[in-house]
């Protein structure tokens, strides 16, 4: 399936379960690359409107991390790594937190 049908396929996605936050997620990640703003839009979203979708940490972190919102980046990875412990995911935290040590030695 190309990108863009992806994309189109995602947002009748969005659109019919505006309750389920991978839809957005996914959609972000399709974004990211090549509509900046659009997936900064998405991710943005999906934080605010689905605080503990944790998939959405770790890729939205690096993404702000790479357009240079340092500041929200850090706070993102943070809130990730707070998130994962409260959801007992050791996996993901051991992920977000190895993420933020390098993002914290990059940003030295």
């Amino acid at each position: 399936m190309r990108n863009l049908d992806r994309i189109e396929l995602l947002k009748e996605y969005c659109k019919e379960e505006p309750e389920n936050p991978f839809n957005f997620y996914a959609l972000a990640l399709e974004y990211r690359d090549f509509e900046k703003p659009e997936a900064a839009k998405l991710f943005n979203y999906v934080i605010g409107n689905f605080p503990n979708y944790l998939p959405v940490f770790f890729p939205a972190a690096h993404f702000f991390h790479e357009e240079g919102e340092l500041q929200k980046a850090k706070k993102l990875f943070e809130s990730g790594i707070a998130l994962a412990f409260l959801l007992k995911d050791e996996k993901a935290k051991k992920e977000l937190a190895n993420a933020y040590q390098n993002f914290l030695l990059d940003t030295e």
